[in-house]
């Protein structure tokens, strides 16, 4: 993804057996035609990216217990203003794991999800428009928590419901297995 037309053009021929993200694909076109849907700020939600960190099997995701949603999920953060969504992906990646080096699985988009975030002090409640990517990752890497995670941890796809349960993050588990 190298630009806001790139995005468009990627969503707008996005496949996708999931009902939930054929029903999304509507919401990101609108959203995009906004010139401040990059930007964290945009009420009532702006586009995020976010990677689906799986290891050289595929059999286990490297998640992030969230600090303020206190939640487990895939690493991934606000574009700020950056129209390369995969590159904020990446960028988000290596910030909230410290890990460097990563290889992408799938050249575009592997899932978008339209997810809630609860009001805060600075922000009240809005929408996350996430852009997520399939990228493999070494399972020996160092790993390095921040201020922004509780914990990191390679969590086995079988177990992720005893992590997370969501709609949206057993979706992406049922996606790795057609890259086995």
């Amino acid at each position: 993804m190298t630009d806001r037309k790139s995005l468009l053009q990627a969503l707008e021929q996005y496949q996708t057996t999931y009902k939930e993200e054929m029903d999304f694909i509507s919401s990101f076109l609108f959203l995009l035609e906004h010139k401040d849907a990059y930007q964290r700020t945009h009420l009532p939600g702006h586009i995020t990216g976010s990677a689906w960190i799986v290891d050289r099997n595929r059999e286990f995701v490297l998640l992030t217990h969230h600090a303020k949603l206190n939640k487990w999920l895939q690493p991934g953060g606000h574009a700020d203003g950056d129209e390369h969504v995969l590159n904020v992906a990446l960028r988000e990646a290596e910030e909230e794991t410290g890990v460097k080096h990563f290889k992408l699985l799938q050249q575009g988009v592997f899932d978008i999800d339209i997810h809630p975030i609860p009001a805060r002090k600075d922000f009240g409640a809005h929408d996350h428009y996430d852009v997520r990517f399939l990228l493999e990752a070494d399972m020996n890497d160092a790993l390095v928590i921040t201020e922004e995670s509780h914990d990191l941890a390679w969590v086995p796809l079988k177990d992720l419901t005893k992590y997370n349960d969501s709609t949206s993050l057993q979706r992406m588990a049922e996606k790795v297995r057609f890259y086995s």
